[in-house]
């Protein structure tokens, strides 16, 4: 019986990737790196925003309520008159202080995000919010620190934005973890308009959560109100 003549080629035979082959796994393999430093790069500025606000709670917030506390034991031993106005005028201008210490410790990296999770923080911003605003959250125990600090700001952003631009009336906040996907939408009746394009805040808030394989997108008809979304996949392990 004849054998039959194989015709495969030396390098198919011998399982050698085509140079097309390599350059593709090499351009993956580049990918991924870029991917991870780029996870890397915002896991150390949360850390970073994490440490800063602990240190402004810790340090100065706490010394400035220590001072307020002096303070008032003071007046409590002033008589009415020019020094007790002094001292008035002293205690107001420190719980001004205060005030602005804590929004902007908040703006950094709020304590209760960092404590209880996204759940309580995103409460916390509708709480503050001028704008009347809906909590629909579908939320149970802790996500990752990154994918929670992510889907926070990107909720303090949009807020922000309906109180000072979109003319609302109303807005609602949704969030669901289903599968390992968080998915945060904040979404308004206002004039619409917002663009993704335009930079400022929307165009950073894009890049943070891209730089942990999220994506956000944002739809805002003229006329017709604004959504900004936010899906980010992550590990069902929180922190």
């Amino acid at each position: 019986m004849t054998g039959r003549l194989d015709m495969t080629s030396g390098v198919e035979q011998s399982g050698l990737a085509s140079p097309v082959d390599l350059l593709k796994a090499d351009l993956r393999a580049r990918l991924q790196e870029v991917q991870a430093s780029r996870r890397r790069i915002v896991e150390a500025a949360a850390e970073a925003r994490r440490q800063l606000e602990r240190d402004l709670h810790d340090g100065a917030q706490q010394r400035l309520v220590s001072l307020s506390v002096d303070l008032q034991l003071l007046r409590r031993e002033v008589a009415d008159g020019a020094v007790a106005e002094m001292v008035d005028g002293a205690i107001r201008t420190l719980r001004e202080a205060l005030t602005e210490l804590r929004e902007l410790a908040r703006g950094i990296h709020p304590a209760l995000l960092s404590d209880q999770g996204l759940a309580p923080a995103l409460d916390a911003l509708a709480q503050r919010s001028p704008v009347p605003i809906e909590l629909d959250l579908e939320l149970e125990g802790r996500l990752p620190i990154d994918v929670e600090t992510a889907a926070y700001f990107v909720a303090a952003e949009a807020l922000t934005n309906v109180a000072k631009h979109a003319h609302a009336s109303f807005a609602r906040v949704k969030a669901t973890n289903t599968d390992g996907v968080l998915t945060l939408a904040v979404s308004d009746d206002g004039v619409g308009g917002a663009q993704l394009d335009g930079g400022g805040g929307l165009l950073g808030l894009a890049d943070r959560v891209a730089a942990i394989n999220g994506q956000l997108t944002i739809d805002s008809p003229p006329g017709g109100g604004t959504r900004v979304a936010a899906t980010i996949p992550h590990s069902e392990r929180g922190t």
